[in-house]
């Protein structure tokens, strides 16, 4: 049994109460331990009884770092349009201006941090898809599990109001051990019993892609990225632990994300970070072109090849490339990135990868880049706002958090986002899976209808369907 006995979390929550008595405003207590051991996927899924619908999951495509976090002790959102990533920022600061932090480890992602997203575009006309979730969302876990590199970190999230006393301390600790007593219990998740697979207009969604292509000549778009939803229906309630679990087995290449609001459940595996800061050291990756993987190691070179000389393909890659350096330059004194694209193969599918790195200008937050790199041409198109105008216009799906950025950020400015692809979300006995791709002036239909089907396979057989 994992139990944590020296603490500076009751001390603490006398100090915030009077703290809030004396600004007459509520305070942020938090303490990290150190623990010695713990699985966080056991850790997400104890909390499906007491915590269902106030659960996050992360882990990088490293396997270097996980969070997981249960119960929601504060909540960032923001349903305006304009400055929702400054709004996030500011209210962050607000937030940790008066907390009492007890954190003497000090590594990326413990203590206080919220986890979430924003919508792809919050002037698109939302739909009851995803009425669960705002345009920007993020929560601060009551408890969170941390692991870096193996070593396991504890963070207890606590609210003090001038209302409260010492009980406060003994409700916290209790609820505290139960969290770690259950986590510590191999979890039972149910079989899942796909029911029906429904492709939501993919006709029209083809004649989509003839209508852009034929508008290219007309306009100063370069590259439009339409995506599509594919609707599954199931016998039973899907547990997200269960899907999870499919998505660790299977994709450990990827970033594997679980993010719950109100009931449902955003769920995902992408192959693509956004941007990356830990200290002054900021990470991006430009991921763009695509193609499937072959049935056996010749034919997989074979494909791979074929992608890297492809000239469509190459040409997408270099927009993505080109948009991601300049922003980059923009809020950094040394960027650093190779001349030509690699290879990076997951499980159904291998795409052009270009990694970026670079030096933080000093002052710089990691939201400020996620607002200047979302969308990428990747999830987007070019000229951005134009692309991002083009299918606010003819596109039917409500994209939400999909092929947006989510992720989390720490008290200390670190923080990691990835570009929620490869994504669904989990609503009671359904399902909605997203995939897109970029259409360029010599598009197929057909060509990318294919594509978008290999792009849902990740989700679908984490799902328990196939496509055929």
């Amino acid at each position: 049994m994992v139990a944590i006995q020296d603490t500076e979390l009751r001390q603490g929550i006398l100090d915030g109460i009077e703290r809030a008595k004396g600004q007459s405003q509520s305070i942020l207590v938090s303490e990290v331990h150190k623990i010695d051991r713990m699985n966080p996927f056991y850790f997400f899924a104890s909390g499906r009884e007491k915590y269902f619908g106030e659960r996050f999951f992360w882990k990088d495509p490293e396997g270097e770092q996980f969070l997981t976090g249960l119960g929601i002790c504060g909540q960032i959102q923001s349903v305006q349009a304009a400055d929702r990533f400054f709004h996030v920022e500011k209210e962050w600061k607000r937030f940790m201006e008066t907390a009492l932090v007890f954190n003497k480890y000090n590594y990326s992602g413990t203590g206080p941090t919220i986890f979430g997203g924003f919508s792809f575009d919050p002037l698109k006309k939302g739909t009851a898809l995803w009425s669960k979730f705002s345009e920007a969302l993020f929560h601060i876990p009551k408890f969170m599990l941390t692991i870096i590199k193996g070593e396991v970190y504890f963070t207890t999230n606590v609210i003090c109001t001038q209302h409260d006393d010492i009980s406060l301390f003994e409700k916290v600790t209790r609820e505290r051990q139960e969290v770690l007593t259950k986590a510590m219990l191999t979890p039972e998740t149910a079989e899942m019993d796909l029911k029906e697979m429904v492709e939501i207009e993919p006709e029209a969604w083809k004649q989509t892609v003839r209508d852009v292509v034929n508008g290219f000549g007309d306009s100063n778009l370069k590259k439009v990225v339409l995506a599509r939803e594919l609707r599954l229906h199931f016998e039973n309630e899907v547990q997200a632990e269960r899907v999870l679990g499919n998505l660790l087995e299977n994709q450990k290449a990827s970033f594997i994300f679980a993010f719950e609001s109100n009931g449902d459940c955003f769920i995902g595996a992408s192959p693509e970070r956004l941007v990356k800061k830990n200290g002054d050291s900021l990470f991006s990756a430009c991921l763009a072109g695509s193609i499937a993987r072959g049935a056996n190691p010749e034919e997989d070179e074979k494909l791979g090849n074929e992608l890297l000389t492809d000239q469509k393909n190459l040409i997408e890659h270099q927009y993505v490339v080109d948009m991601i350096k300049e922003a980059m330059e923009e809020t950094c004194d040394e960027v650093i990135l190779p001349d030509q694209p690699a290879l990076m193969k997951m499980k159904y599918i291998q795409h052009l990868y270009t990694p970026v790195i670079g030096k933080n200008r000093k002052g710089t937050s990691i939201l400020h880049l996620v607002d200047r790199l979302h969308p990428t041409p990747a999830l987007g198109g070019l000229p951005k706002q134009a692309a991002i105008e083009k299918i606010r216009e003819i596109e039917q799906l409500d994209r939400g958090l999909y092929a947006a950025p989510l992720g989390w950020m720490d008290y200390q400015g670190n923080g990691e986002f990835a570009v929620a692809i490869r994504s669904g979300l989990i609503q009671g006995k359904e399902a909605s899976l997203f995939a897109g791709c970029g259409i360029v002036a010599d598009s197929n239909a057909e060509s990318e209808y294919k594509e978008t089907s290999i792009k849902f396979r990740p989700m679908l057989t984490a799902l328990g369907g196939k496509i055929t």
